[in-house]
């Protein structure tokens, strides 16, 4: 099996493993993220899930010896006529619109369509060592799952033009210096650092972070007024379930002075 989930608690960390292929995804394995993913977003006992690359990869891609048969296969996977309804995109989750938070772990390289699943994540975390990079620039296969829409609203038009253009690699520290990822830890760290991200993330009242995640997303499409009104509709419910009752717990003596530690 390419593709494995493991649960800790409310935390489920997605992994592949294709170590003879470096993690590139065929078929197949765009399939079982699909799957592993949807029953990530059903599971009620799931608030965070880590997507992660075994055997020093987190995915080099497209598997470029499947494609070399024929792009009708690719060619089947087009958008329908509702959302709902859309197929997978070729690296599997990547049209998927989570309602829980996605962190990528980032060992060896992101490149080409592996940086575009790392791109679908709302956070990444790399080892020192990784790398990203549109490597698929050489050989005149293009980005058809997310990353000329993702990577500039990521980093900015120009940075994410030098990236798309130049395919060239980019180092954790420079992801880490223009936005492209958010954390770099040690070698051998990433899915420890990760999961332990996972789990911070996962303590807190969930109602009220998927709310204030969705309102960030939606914003991007919508006028200032409309995006404060979405945020407004859209994080009332939450403060009914939630915030009402974690302001008793602060006026009750909890978290004084920033304590994450005591809620």
């Amino acid at each position: 099996m390419s593709v494995a989930t493991e649960k800790d608690g409310a935390v489920r960390t997605v992994v592949m493993d294709r170590p003879e292929a470096k993690n590139a995804v065929d078929p197949e394995t765009a399939e079982a993220l699909v799957e592993a993913f949807s029953a990530f977003e059903a599971d009620p006992t799931a608030s965070v899930a880590v997507f992660y690359g075994a055997g020093g990869a987190f995915c080099a891609g497209y598997d470029l010896k499947h494609a070399a048969g024929g792009a009708g296969e690719i060619a089947t996977l087009g958008f329908a006529d509702t959302p709902q309804d859309d197929a997978r995109g070729p690296m599997g989750p990547t049209r998927m619109a989570l309602s829980k938070p996605v962190i990528a772990a980032i060992a060896g390289p992101a490149v080409a369509g592996g940086m575009e699943l790392a791109l679908w994540c709302d956070l990444r975390v790399m080892e020192e060592t990784a790398f990203m990079g549109v490597y698929c620039r050489r050989w005149g296969v293009p980005l058809i799952d997310g990353g000329t829409v993702r990577l500039p609203r990521l980093v900015g038009m120009g940075r994410a033009m030098d990236l798309i253009l130049t395919g060239r690699r980019v180092e954790a520290d420079e992801a880490l210096r223009i936005g492209l990822c958010e954390r770099v830890v040690a070698p051998g760290q990433v899915r420890i650092e990760a999961e332990t991200l996972a789990h911070e993330i996962a303590r807190f009242p969930q109602a009220c972070a998927r709310a204030d995640r969705a309102s960030a997303y939606a914003q991007w499409d919508l006028p200032m007024r409309d995006a404060l009104k979405q945020e407004f509709e859209g994080g009332m419910p939450a403060l009914a379930a939630e915030g009402i009752s974690g302001a008793g717990r602060f006026a009750g003596g909890k978290g004084r002075g920033g304590d994450f530690g005591d809620l």
